[in-house]
């Protein structure tokens, strides 16, 4: 079982600005039509889980991309808002017990999202894997994926790409002493 981040970030380490726009990875050149990776990593995970935030962005999303189960971690919602409240399933809780409830369901590899349960999952030492692209850009201020408070963890470097526009994607596994 895994539990895999795959987001992107600013070179200065922000996966979002302070209000929680991401409108600058719009903004990257994609000439050839890439999609990174992303269907590769997505034919490895059997679900999401994101966190509240992240999916307060999507449900905004003209078209639902994802084609793996979603569920969205908050312990304040009730109900899931947004024209794609269906295609989700709202999940509350201690977000380790949610990740062993998920696993005993068969949501085995996990692609974990949203910067708050990223780094609730690094604090309990739950993520298994790392992909992170870096977007040459400075943000100078914004959400980070990595907070002071955090444990030191020791991942292994497996390996790197670049893509059109100066994008690195460096993927990591969680080494375990």
């Amino acid at each position: 079982m895994a539990n895999i981040v795959y987001i992107a970030t600013s070179i200065d380490g922000y996966i979002a600005k302070s209000d929680g726009g991401i409108d600058w990875l719009n903004e990257i050149p994609n000439t050839q039509g890439s999609d990174y990776g992303f269907g590769d990593f997505m034919s490895r995970i059997d679900g999401i889980l994101m966190g509240r935030s992240t999916y307060e962005i999507v449900m905004d999303y003209e078209v639902w991309f994802y084609t793996k189960p979603v569920y969205v971690l908050s312990n304040s919602w009730t109900q899931l808002p947004g024209k794609w409240a269906h295609k989700a399933q709202l999940l509350k809780g201690d977000i380790v017990e949610v990740i062993d409830t998920l696993n005993q369901q068969g949501i085995i590899n996990i692609y974990v999202d949203g910067g708050k349960v990223i780094q609730s999952l690094l604090a309990a030492d739950k993520i298994d894997e790392m992909i992170i692209t870096r977007v040459p850009i400075v943000l100078g201020s914004g959400i980070p994926l990595f907070t002071p408070d955090l444990p030191e963890l020791k991942f292994e470097h497996t390996g790197t790409e670049t893509y059109e526009g100066g994008l690195v994607k460096s993927s990591y596994v969680r080494i375990n002493y």
